[in-house]
């Protein structure tokens, strides 16, 4: 999550100084600001916490829970640390061993070579040095070298391979010298036309809900175009063959079948209702399609895991033929401290758990169990990101959910807590994995590493529940603003795992759907194995599914920036100088400016400053009109 532009992000800035950072100390900086941006996900500040907060007596016989902050900071710390041990203990079978790819970690630590003028990086294994002392002057912050398992053994093939480097040096010299002049500029007008628009959308609404397809489909069908720079970058970071996933779902969920539940009477309520309406009726469809999708894409994982343990090969004296660790032990995480962390973690979060909700909640035991689930499926969510760069942890947290229908029935707040904490788990350690492969490339140490996830961990606990509840008093979450479709989501399921009850006809098409996403992720998955290059344009049942669950206002930008994506890499791609590098600076630049400025809109919003016109907006269509 957000690795490419915090490395290129801290690269930048660390241009301000004149001890400028190394290239293991940039894998750290973005080790730690992903931690600090995880966070929101892994404690669930997008989903289950505003799911607790649309419990409805009349369905559920409880009323919404709303976190205070101080609950808020013991739910986060609850669930802040426990994913960050578990992923040192298997960084060695999958990095080391298997050496999975992790697409995002692997071409974080290509950006990070470049920026700083390193040859790319190679996942041949290289033994480490140890730490040494620093110089009296530092000078020595850069020898840091991995030392080769072996020389080239054709002299001839050594001069060939180093005139190849001279070249890439160059080539990589020259990208470099191309980010350092240009690099800020870039991100500056990104940043500066990203940030005037959505400061004119909070004082003109209209600029981010324009009925694109005339006023009667924006009012009464929900599509409305949102311009927001911020989405389209997120389309150039995503890649078009995600977007164009993502608006297939679109078409399909809101052009189809959302028209088809009103006009046939199975969703008679107004269509943006998420109770009576086709929005509502269409999010069965979905959470059939997320579950069918990650249940296929796990089973291999699940096999080959199973075959990997059965099957090792284990020498006559009982051990393993040899240690292929790379790292000195003073550079690893000590097993002890991930026993007695994980212990720690487990205790300290069970007793924040029962006490931030109470009898009412998840009973301690089911918490425990809750958290030994999620350690599990974390094993599962690992190994997937590794070989498809998509963390499920939406479906693995659904597992967690049906699971507990079976040891707490009935209770949809123990529902959704026990799916919340494995989902937690299983997010943090993805995402540490992805950067350890990072710094396995780069030669950064995974006890640094591991330093910087908890101390962004920890920062993001008081960071995240300090700005989610000040958007909370100045908007409604879910709401026009910040609607949080996978809270629906989570509660829909813990509702239906209760009453065992779906609404008109929707049985039937989550059946026909869920069977479609099972042999498109088989069909994915195969091909993906096999190397064909058409495997990326079959869709992803995740970004599919994503398209049903959001307005199309969601989809469109985002497939606007999948197209900037695909045709400016297209026209460039193959040209040196940095091309990819500028488009990376650009969408961060324009994902920053948003979300910056939107903390602006927040302070305007809280000091009572009303927008200026609701010219323009359909009924209905425009926040705040």
């Amino acid at each position: 999550m957000m690795s490419l532009q915090s490395a290129l992000i801290g690269y930048l800035l660390s241009l301000l100084f004149r001890q400028r950072l190394t290239p293991q100390e940039n894998v750290v900086l973005q080790t730690t600001a992903v931690a600090t941006g995880t966070m929101p996900l892994a404690a669930g500040f997008v989903g289950i916490i505003p799911a607790l907060g649309l419990l409805d007596p009349s369905k559920d016989g409880i009323a919404p829970l709303e976190l205070t902050w101080l609950q808020g900071v013991g739910w986060s710390l609850a669930v802040a640390f426990f994913g960050v041990l578990l992923a040192p203990p298997i960084r060695k079978q999958v990095i080391i061993k298997e050496q999975l790819a992790f697409p995002s970690g692997t071409a974080t630590a290509q950006l990070i070579s470049v920026l700083h003028r390193k040859p790319p990086p190679t996942a041949a294994l290289r033994n480490r040095r140890g730490y040494s002392p620093l110089s009296a002057d530092g000078n020595n912050r850069e020898d840091y070298q991995s030392i080769p398992s072996a020389a080239p053994e054709d002299s001839r093939l050594g001069h060939i391979e180093t005139h190849n480097d001279d070249e890439a040096d160059i080539a990589d010299a020259k990208k470099r010298e191309e980010v350092q002049q240009e690099g800020w500029s870039m991100l500056g007008y990104s940043f500066a036309a990203s940030a005037a628009l959505t400061l004119a959308a909070y004082f003109f609404p209209v600029v981010f809900a324009i009925p694109l397809f005339g006023s009667y489909l924006a009012q009464e069908w929900l599509w409305n175009f949102t311009p927001s720079l911020s989405y389209v970058g997120q389309g150039i970071i995503m890649g078009f063959p995600t977007t164009l996933s993502m608006s297939l779902g679109m078409v399909v969920g809101w052009a189809v079948l959302s028209p088809l539940s009103k006009r046939l009477g199975w969703a008679p309520g107004p269509v943006g209702d998420m109770s009576t309406g086709a929005r509502g009726w269409i999010l069965w469809i979905s959470l059939a399609i997320m579950c069918a999708d990650s249940l296929v894409s796990l089973l291999p994982i699940v096999y080959e895991s199973i075959e990997k343990v059965v099957g090792r090969k284990i020498s006559e004296d009982g051990f393993e033929p040899e240690d292929e660790e790379t790292e000195t032990m003073d550079r690893l995480v000590p097993i002890k401290w991930v026993i007695w962390g994980s212990g720690g973690a487990v205790v300290f979060g069970t007793v924040l758990v029962w006490a931030v909700f109470g009898s009412e909640g998840i009973k301690p035991w089911a918490t425990v169990i809750g958290f030994g689930l999620g350690g599990l499926l974390s094993l599962l969510g690992v190994r997937a990101l590794g070989e498809t760069d998509l963390n499920p942890v939406s479906g693995l947290g659904k597992i967690s959910q049906l699971l507990f229908a079976v040891i707490q029935p009935g209770n949809i707040v123990a529902n959704i807590i026990a799916g919340g904490v494995a989902e937690a788990g299983a997010q943090q350690a993805g995402d540490l994995m992805q950067d350890l492969k990072t710094g396995h490339l780069i030669g950064a140490s995974p006890r640094a590493q591991f330093y910087g996830q908890l101390l962004g961990s920890a920062l993001s606990v008081l960071v995240t529940t300090s700005a989610y509840s000040l958007y909370q008093r100045a908007y409604p979450i879910p709401g026009p603003n910040f609607p949080a479709p996978t809270a629906y989501v989570w509660l829909s399921l813990a509702r239906l795992l209760r009453d065992k009850q779906l609404p008109l006809k929707s049985g039937e098409f989550m059946i026909i759907f869920a069977l479609l996403a099972a042999l498109n992720a088989g069909l994915k998955i195969r091909a993906t194995n096999r190397g064909q290059w058409w495997a990326k344009w079959i869709p992803s049942g995740i970004a599919f599914a994503v398209g049903f669950l959001n307005t199309p206002s969601f989809s469109l930008a985002r497939l606007v920036g999948g197209i900037v994506e695909y045709v400016y890499n297209r026209r460039k791609g193959q040209q040196k100088g940095g091309s990819g590098i500028r488009l990376i600076v650009i969408a961060s630049g324009f994902v920053l400016g948003e979300g910056t400025f939107s903390i602006v809109s927040l302070v305007l919003k809280t000091s009572g400053v009303g927008i200026a016109s609701c010219w323009g907006c359909a009924k209905g269509s425009c926040p705040g009109c």
